[in-house]
């Protein structure tokens, strides 16, 4: 919980159901989480429009926008500033900015105007400066059943990695898929983990099978081998 002079806004947990909200954005109103259902949203906060850490990530989200579109990831921004704020920011990023060999960039994901702090106080995407409370550079990955399945906060100063969003997406859909796990920096087509055994009975039968594809490190770490991939 954050508790402000304004009110106290909460963190949605891992997990849980998304915050439903109605908004105006730069493509029009939408209706969440009803206008996504069946499929992965990132809904990220942005601490205000024309600022430049924001300005980079803005351009790199759309460069991959194709990207995460195949992936079926829709991407939805917000900050609390007006939506004539948010085009003429859109606009001129596009029109006037050269960054990583990325320019005439449009920026085609929605861009919610949330003035009243509606939204962000839902998702506890706040921060507080000087007794002033803003947006936070804060990231939620929301499932096709519009379940929470990720949270990332990053700190004002720094931009976020976008590529670590699209392999996070990458291994939970390979989660969801084949009911494995991701070891640690796992990218598509590397080995997955399979379940751990829950009975001792499990412990001896994986121990004494032998799989071409599988190999255990210990009874308690295996792995499968998985040259595929055919999610992104």
């Amino acid at each position: 919980m954050v508790e402000t002079e304004y009110e106290k806004t909460y963190i949605p947990l891992i997990g849980e159901d998304a915050p439903s909200f109605e908004a105006m954005t730069t493509q029009g109103p939408i209706n969440f989480p009803e206008d996504y259902k069946g499929k992965w949203v990132i809904l990220f906060s942005h601490p205000a429009d024309f600022t430049p850490v924001c300005t980079t990530e803005f351009m790199t989200f759309a460069s991959m926008q194709e990207e995460f579109k195949k992936m079926n990831t829709e991407l939805i921004g917000v900050s609390i500033d007006s939506i004539f704020s948010h085009i003429a920011w859109l606009k001129r990023i596009e029109e006037k900015i050269e960054y990583k060999g990325m320019k005439n960039v449009k920026i085609g994901f929605p861009v919610i105007a949330d003035l009243e702090m509606d939204v962000v106080k839902k998702y506890g995407m706040v921060r507080v400066k000087d007794s002033r409370i803003q947006t936070a550079r804060a990231t939620f990955v929301i499932d096709p059943e519009s379940k929470i399945r990720a949270i990332v906060y990053y700190p004002v100063n720094n931009g976020r990695n976008i590529q670590e969003f699209k392999r996070l997406i990458s291994a939970m859909q390979k989660n969801y898929a084949e009911d494995v796990s991701t070891p640690a920096n796992w990218q598509p087509g590397d080995d997955v983990i399979i379940r751990t055994p829950r009975s001792m009975n499990e412990v001896e039968k994986r121990l004494e099978k032998v799989q071409d594809e599988v190999y255990c490190l210990d009874w308690f770490i295996c792995l499968r081998k998985d040259s595929k991939n055919n999610l992104g």
